[in-house]
């Protein structure tokens, strides 16, 4: 008869080797180092004895995270479309409402902390208020919502304000579609193509007519 050849059962080690899957990261950048896990995951500093707060740091964090990544597609879309580069525009546009959608539903998670259970955290956060969201404001001001007033609660940090100021300044994208359409040929009037930024958009017939012609041609 021939032998038997019995093998020593595999450890997880063994199994992890066999798929070339690396352990050893003392020399070489982890997972961990590089998303800065270490900085990320010990940002939450609850001040109030509640259990919830931690839920309400994590939602406001991960949205502000969410909110950073939609700024940044939207300053290069608004970028593309005043180089006349529409297609990356529309995947940049695609993803930040997307975004949109995400920070929505992540409203859910916080749903579930109930009305006495933030007011047992609320004494803790001060003055503290998502309104003061530099970022949020800079979104606001990228989709044409302009309001000089809304500079204000910045004014107490300089980096801040210069960033929140520039988006308030800047086109928004509204803007860059009109000015594109009048490089196209249509006909937009100027006081919607060059103009200050930084006060409201007015509403236009001439700007409307201008939406009819590119409803009423489609392929071009």
């Amino acid at each position: 008869m021939c032998p038997h050849t019995h093998s020593e059962p595999q450890t997880p080690e063994d199994i992890v080797r066999e798929e070339g899957a690396q352990l050893d990261f003392s020399r070489d950048m982890s997972y961990g180092d590089y998303l800065q896990l270490d900085s990320i995951l010990s940002a939450q500093k609850p001040l109030s004895p509640a259990h919830d707060e931690m839920l309400f740091i994590v939602q406001h964090q991960t949205s502000e995270l969410w909110m950073k990544l939609m700024l940044h597609e939207l300053h290069a879309a608004i970028a593309h479309i005043a180089a006349d580069e529409l297609q990356p525009a529309f995947k940049m546009l695609a993803r930040v409402s997307k975004i949109m959608e995400q920070l929505v539903h992540a409203w859910d998670v916080l749903a579930t902390m109930t009305p006495p259970e933030y007011s047992a955290l609320r004494p803790y956060l001060a003055q503290s208020s998502g309104f003061q969201s530099h970022q949020y404001r800079c979104i606001e001001f990228a989709m044409g919502n302009k309001n000089a007033a809304m500079l204000k609660p910045h004014a107490h940090s300089p980096e801040r304000l210069a960033v929140v100021q520039a988006a308030y300044e800047a086109p928004s994208l509204y803007d860059e579609a009109l000015r594109l359409l009048a490089r196209r040929g249509i006909t937009v009037p100027t006081s919607h193509t060059d103009r200050d930024w930084t006060q409201p958009y007015e509403a236009s017939d001439a700007v409307e007519q201008a939406w009819l012609q590119v409803y009423r041609n489609p392929k071009e």
